[in-house]
């Protein structure tokens, strides 16, 4: 028999995925909208953005760390800590690729002329569905290896 705190902590840790998923989407609104504001750029709101993005994204990670802590210490399920690790790492590259991109596609903006801007964000992009092929086998294996709790 599976104990209900080790179910709860794994509801917990998919909800936190689903709250950093929905974070992205409204860092790349933000940017979009920051986007619209050149030439001369709304750069005082474009931070606060990044501010708040940054608070949540530290929040969701300090909590995900937590429950990664507990299913080792508490529940000696090892594997499932190491998915979490694996999937951390990879969610800080992510967040790296996104602020690449959002810099990158600023460039390409302001020098329409220069298709090596244009190539920089195709080529970010790439990068950022491989990072997000990962994250999905990442999250598979977890669930696949989680499934004993259900």
């Amino acid at each position: 028999m599976v104990p209900a705190d080790l179910k709860a902590l794994i509801q917990r840790f998919y909800q936190l995925q689903s709250e950093r998923v929905e974070t992205y989407r409204l860092f790349e609104e933000g940017h979009e909208a920051y986007l619209r504001t050149g030439p001369q750029y709304d750069f005082e709101h474009y931070k606060q953005l990044v501010h708040e993005i940054t608070q949540a994204f530290s929040g969701i990670s300090k909590e995900v760390l937590e429950i990664k802590g507990r299913l080792h210490g508490e529940f000696d399920r090892a594997d499932l800590s190491e998915h979490i690790n694996k999937l951390q790492s990879k969610e800080k590259q992510k967040l790296e690729l996104t602020a690449k991109l959002q810099l990158a596609k600023q460039q390409a903006q302001d020098h329409p002329e220069d298709e090596g801007y244009r190539e920089r964000v195709q080529e970010i992009r790439h990068e950022i569905i491989k990072n997000k092929e990962v994250l999905s086998e990442i999250m598979q294996d977890f669930k696949y290896d989680s499934e004993d709790c259900d």
